[in-house]
Parts: C-alpha cells; sequence; structure tokens
C-alpha cells in the first residue's frame, strides 16, 4: 500500500470515496496506481483533479459505488463495462436480503481490491474468467445456507470461492482456534488461493517446475490423501524448521501457497511502511541477519541484496509490530517465525514473479534497518 494525498494536502486511503476535508469525490485510477480526487466533467464522466496530462483522460466510476462493494474502482470513460477491472471478477455473491450478507459482501470486495493493487503493483497479468473462459480468475462469493450443502473456501482451476461467513470476526476465530491456526484473515484466504491460482499459470509450463520440486517436493503425490493424513496425524513434529506454517507441511502445492502468501504480506506491508516513511533503523533489537546462503539464487547480486535487506527489515519490523499489539491486549501481527529454508521458498517465489512480471524488488529506504 502507499500513502496518497488530495489536492488539497489531505491524506487520502486507498477505501477513501470522499475527501473529509475538501469533499471532493476520491477513486482509485488503476492505470497509475492512485487514488485522487476527482473532478466532474458535467456528462458523467469525471476527470483527475490536478491531472496534468494533455488531453485529459475521462471516467466512469464503478456501478457499484453505490452497492454492496462500496467500490470506489474507475473505469474509462469509453469502456464498454459498466464495473471495473476488481468488481468484473466477481462472478457470484450471495443474497444480500439475508442477514449480515451487506457487510459479508463489502468486507470481502475491500480485501480483494487491496490484494489486487499488490498484484498490479507487482506487475503480474490479471486475466478474467471473461477474457478467458477456463483459465482466467474468477471469485465466488458464497453462503453455507441451512439445510445447504457446505462452503469451502478454496480455488480450482482459475475459480476461488469464498464463504461469506469469513467476514465474521466469530466464525474466524471459531474455525481459527479449531485448526490450530496463529493467523486467519479475508486477505490472507485471497493471498493463499491465489497463490495456487499463480502456481498453475507460471510454473508447470515453465523452467520453474523442475527447480520447484527440488525445493517444495514432488507436487504430483495425491493431494487428497495428503491432506487428509495432515488433518487426521497432523503436522511433522519438525515442520517448523522447514515451513512457514504447519499447513504447508501438508503438500508442496500448500506449501508454495502460503509461501506466496507470506511473500504478499510482506511485499505489502513494507511498501505502506516506506510509502509513510516510518523507520526501524534505530530500532534496539539485535539478531543474527538471513544472508546470502539462506538464498535461492545469488544472482543477480543486487536483487538478491535487495531482497535480504527486505527480509532482515521484516524480522526487525515484526518483532516491533508484535511487541506493539501486545502493548494493546491484541494478538500478535505477524505470528511466525521464518528460518532459512523458508526465507529460500520466499525468494523462489519472488525469482518467478520477477521473471514474468520483471518486478524488481525495490532498492531498501534508509529509513528501514539494514543488519550491520
Amino acid at each position: 500500500m502507499r500513502a496518497f494525498e488530495c489536492i488539497c494536502g489531505q491524506p487520502l486511503f486507498f477505501h477513501n470515496t470522499r475527501c473529509l476535508a475538501c469533499g471532493r469525490e476520491v477513486a482509485y485510477e488503476p492505470d497509475r496506481l492512485m487514488v485522487t480526487a476527482m473532478d466532474a466533467v458535467g456528462d458523467g464522466t469525471w476527470t483527475a483533479a490536478g491531472d496534468d496530462r494533455n488531453p485529459k483522460p475521462t471516467f466512469r466510476f464503478c456501478e457499484h459505488r453505490t452497492q454492496a462493494a462500496g467500490c470506489n474502482w474507475l473505469i474509462g470513460a469509453a469502456a464498454p463495462e459498466s464495473s471495473c477491472e476488481s468488481c468484473r471478477l466477481t462472478r457470484t455473491i450471495p443474497d444480500l436480503d439475508r442477514p449480515r450478507n451487506l457487510y459479508r459482501v463489502a468486507q470481502i470486495e475491500h480485501a480483494k481490491r487491496r490484494v489486487l493493487f499488490g498484484l498490479q503493483t507487482m506487475g503480474l497479468p490479471i486475466v478474467s474468467w471473461l477474457e478467458a473462459p477456463g483459465r482466467g480468475l474468477v471469485f465466488d462469493l458464497l453462503e453455507a445456507l441451512p439445510n445447504g450443502p457446505p462452503v469451502m473456501t478454496g480455488h480450482v482451476s482459475g475459480l476461488i470461492t469464498v464463504n461469506v461467513a469469513e467476514a465474521d470476526d466469530d466464525y474466524r476465530e471459531r474455525n481459527r482456534d479449531a485448526l490450530r491456526e496463529p493467523y486467519r484473515t479475508v486477505i490472507g484466504h485471497l493471498r493463499h488461493e491465489l497463490g495456487h491460482y499463480y502456481w498453475d499459470a507460471l510454473v508447470p509450463h515453465s523452467g520453474w517446475l523442475s527447480p520447484f520440486r527440488e525445493l517444495f517436493g514432488d507436487e504430483q503425490i495425491d493431494y487428497g490423501q495428503s491432506l487428509a493424513k495432515h488433518y487426521q496425524d497432523g503436522p511433522p513434529i519438525n515442520w517448523n524448521e522447514r515451513y512457514i506454517s504447519a499447513y504447508a507441511a501438508s503438500h508442496p502445492w500448500e506449501d508454495w501457497a502460503e509461501s506466496w502468501a507470506h511473500y504478499l504480506h510482506i511485499r505489502a506491508t513494507l511498501q505502506a511502511v516506506n510509502s509513510f516513511g516510518l523507520g526501524t533503523a534505530h530500532c534496539r533489537i539485535q539478531f543474527t541477519p538471513f544472508t546470502f546462503d539462506d538464498l535461492y539464487a545469488r544472482e543477480p547480486a543486487q536483487e538478491a541484496q535487495a531482497f535480504l535487506d527486505w527480509v532482515n527489515a521484516w524480522v526487525v519490523l515484526t518483532a516491533v509490530l508484535n511487541e506493539t499489539a501486545r502493548s494493546m491486549g491484541q494478538p500478535d501481527l505477524y505470528p511466525f517465525v521464518m528460518n532459512g529454508t523458508v526465507v529460500r521458498k520466499l525468494h523462489f517465489v519472488h525469482c518467478v514473479v520477477v521473471s514474468q512480471a520483471g518486478a524488481e524488488t525495490p532498492a531498501l529506504p534508509e529509513v528501514l534497518a539494514r543488519p550491520e
């Protein structure tokens, strides 16, 4: 995430639809990855306030701006669609007349837009199921109805299903406790399931499949049996020496999806910290930093060093954020411990992303810690 600003100087945040200071309408422009104040043209279209492009592009608001999704994304004025890139990915929503579903859809769609923003900043392709039936990305937001079939959050061939009850704190906490998970959020679900989607898109038919198997294991082992064994017997005793979570130990696909989700957590959070100018450079936290020996590849050296800087800054930042959360009586913000094998897997994910999208790791600003 990034720090945005209205033309009047008031801070804007990613979910805003109006500036609280000057009252201007606010929207997100995907082409420029910017949340900006808008000026009405007078014919139902809008331009970005202070835009110095010539000619100024004109936009329409997504049709779901005032509906359940509460969407603040823009569409080109001449585009044939009435809904934005994010909303067009949602195929099914639950009955909004049923209790809590308005709230649930709003929460899930907000999380989805934030996750998609992260993918856009990484330069990853976001292909809609409407553009590529059978291989594009699509979301079904479903409710488990009384006496109806269960709804499982998951991914199959580009379709990501989300049980809308995941937007309810009590439901999420019950399941987190029952499954002995340290962390369970809507954003976490979306990033994990997108990991499965992008594995299908980026790994099997590329040169990354063989090195994936060397690092994560052979994904051809029976997936259903592996998950059944995991839920019956639990993870290996020493799972925390090789995996970021217990669930990651269940199957190579889940190890990848968990690593992918954590890579996106790290990238998004550090981008937000950098953008707002927060720093950890003077934190009094001593730790043994990760080194080139913990990476998947040492070359190119500058890129590898940038990734190391980010991972080591993450260790410092999460220690501070966890202690801050404890000071408020809240659970740890990041209840995970990284080890060398996990960092190697995260770097592998990064290398795959960079090879496909050219999304290099930004150099670490001085406000974040660099271990000596």
